[in-house]
C-alpha cells in the first residue's frame, strides 16, 4: 500500500484563516508518481522467447544512450516511421538535458507477442545523482515492431497505474540547493531558487526532530500549472485544486521504500506567505524522512499529525490559534470523543472537518512530545510502523513506549485539547 501527503494553502498561510488541508496520504499505489508498480498479475517475461531478450536489449541500449548523452543512440530505438513518437522522444531527451540522472533502466514484466509485433509492460526505474538512495519506478507500456530482425519502439505510454513524467511536459530547469534539488517546467528561475531555499531550511528542521537514517535531501518537482501537476499524479484536472503540495511515495509493509518526490502546485503555492511556504515544505519533507518507518499499520492521525507537528514545531503564537477548527468545536461543546479516524481525512470530509482531523492528529503528537518527550514520540511512531498489521499496532506501541492504554490516551488527549485551546 502507498501514500502521499498533501497540503493546501489556507491553514499553512495563517492558522486563523481558511483551514489548510494537509490531505490524506492515499494508500493506493496506482495513484503515486514515486511508487508506480505494474498491475498485479503481470508475469515475468519468458526467457525461452528470443524476442523477449531482443526487446530487453533494445531497451538496455536506449537507457545506456540516455546516460551517455548519446541522442542518436537514444532515438535509434524508435521506429523511424513513427514520426510523432520520434519527435516526442527527441523533445523528451532534450528536456532531460540538465537533469542529473544517475541511473535509468527498463525492467520487462510481461511481453505479449503477435508475430512481428509486441506489447511490453515494463518498469522504468531511475535515480537522481546525489539525491536518491533507491529508484523511482514508473509503469510503462511500449509497443514494438520487428523489421529485418530488429525490434523498434512504435509507442511509449504510461502503463497500468502509470503517470506522465515532468520532462514530458517541457524543458526542465534545474536548481541545486544545499539540501534540495528543484526541477521545474515553465517556471521563473527565481521562483525555483526561492523554493530551493525554503526546502533547504526544511531539511535540517526535519533532521533536528527525526533522528534516524534517511537521505537528508529532498527532490521537489514544480510543474507549469495545477493541471500539469494532476498529470504527474495520474489525476483529472482540478483534482488538486487548492492543494499546495503533494508528497508521493510507496508505503510498504516494512523497511526501505522507493524514492519520494515533493510536487508543488504552483498556482496554490504562490498564494502562501513565507511562513505558509515553510510549513508546507517542512510538512512534506517530513513525509519523505519518515517514509521507511511508515507502513500500513500507521494510522493517518499519526502520519499526518506528526508531519504537521514537526512543521509547526517552532511556530509561536504570532501565527494564530493552535487549532482554530477544534477551538470552534470546543466552544460549541462538540469536541470529538476520540482521535480522528482515517475516514476523517477523506476528500468529502469538507474543509472544516478535514482541518479538525489534522489539528487533532497534530495535538495528539504535541501531547506525546510534551508529556513523554520528543524522543518518545519518534520511538512511538517507529514502533507503530514496525507492527505487522494495523490491528493492535497503536495499542502495543502505546503500551511499550508510553505505558498507557488507547482509552487512557484518548482521555488525556481530550483534556489536553481543552487546556490547550482555552
Amino acid at each position: 500500500m502507498a501514500g502521499q501527503g498533501r497540503t493546501t494553502p489556507g491553514r499553512a498561510a495563517d492558522r486563523g484563516a481558511t483551514p489548510r488541508r494537509d490531505a490524506a496520504r492515499r494508500r493506493a499505489v496506482s495513484l503515486l508518481l514515486g511508487c508506480l508498480l505494474v498491475a498485479p498479475g503481470c508475469s515475468a517475461p519468458s526467457a525461452d522467447d528470443p524476442g523477449t531478450g531482443a526487446i530487453q536489449r533494445v531497451l538496455d541500449r536506449r537507457a545506456d544512450a540516455l546516460l551517455d548523452r548519446d541522442e542518436r543512440g537514444y532515438l535509434a530505438a524508435v521506429d523511424p516511421a513513427a514520426r510523432e513518437l520520434l519527435a516526442a522522444e527527441r523533445r523528451t531527451y532534450r528536456n532531460l538535458g540538465d537533469v542529473p540522472v544517475r541511473s535509468w533502466e527498463y525492467r520487462l514484466r510481461d511481453v505479449e507477442r503477435d508475430g512481428p509485433r509486441a506489447t511490453a509492460h515494463a518498469e522504468l526505474r531511475y535515480r537522481m545523482a546525489g539525491y536518491d538512495r533507491s529508484p523511482v519506478t514508473s509503469a510503462r507500456t511500449l509497443e514494438l515492431a520487428e523489421r529485418d530482425g530488429r525490434w523498434y519502439v512504435t509507442a511509449d505510454r504510461p502503463g497500468a497505474a502509470g503517470v506522465q513524467q515532468l520532462w514530458q511536459q517541457g524543458a526542465v530547469d534545474v536548481v541545486h540547493g544545499r539540501r534540495s534539488l528543484v526541477l521545474g517546467v515553465g517556471q521563473d528561475n527565481a521562483r525555483l531558487r526561492e523554493i530551493a531555499a525554503v526546502a533547504d531550511r526544511a531539511v535540517p528542521a526535519v533532521d533536528d526532530a527525526w533522528p534516524g537514517d534517511w537521505a537528508g535531501r529532498v527532490v521537489v518537482l514544480v510543474p507549469g500549472s495545477e493541471a500539469s501537476m494532476a498529470g504527474l499524479l495520474g489525476a483529472s484536472a482540478g483534482s488538486y485544486r487548492g492543494i499546495a503540495a503533494v508528497t508521493t511515495g510507496e508505503i510498504r509493509r516494512r523497511g526501505a521504500a522507493p524514492a519520494d518526490r515533493v510536487i508543488v502546485n504552483p498556482d496554490a503555492y504562490r498564494t502562501l506567505g513565507d511562513f505558509g511556504r515553510r510549513v508546507v515544505l517542512t510538512h512534506e519533507t517530513t513525509h519523505v524522512a519518515t517514509r521507511a518507518d511508515t507502513s500500513d499499520a500507521t494510522p493517518m492521525w499519526l502520519s499526518e499529525g506528526f508531519s504537521d507537528w514537526l512543521a509547526y514545531r517552532d511556530a509561536g503564537p504570532a501565527h494564530g490559534p493552535a487549532a482554530p477548527e477544534l477551538e470552534r468545536s470546543l466552544h460549541r461543546g462538540e469536541l470529538p470523543a476520540a482521535l480522528p479516524q482515517d475516514g476523517d481525512f477523506a476528500f468529502d470530509a469538507g474543509a472544516a472537518g478535514l482541518a479538525r482531523a489534522y489539528e487533532g492528529g497534530r495535538l495528539a503528537c504535541e501531547l506525546i512530545a510534551r508529556r513523554w518527550g520528543e524522543r518518545e514520540l519518534t520511538d512511538f511512531y517507529r514502533a507503530v510502523g514496525a507492527h505487522d498489521e494495523r490491528e493492535g499496532a497503536v495499542e502495543d506501541a502505546m503500551n511499550d513506549v508510553l505505558s498507557v492504554t488507547p482509552d487512557a490516551f484518548d482521555a488525556l488527549w481530550r483534556e489536553y485539547v481543552r487546556e490547550r485551546l482555552r
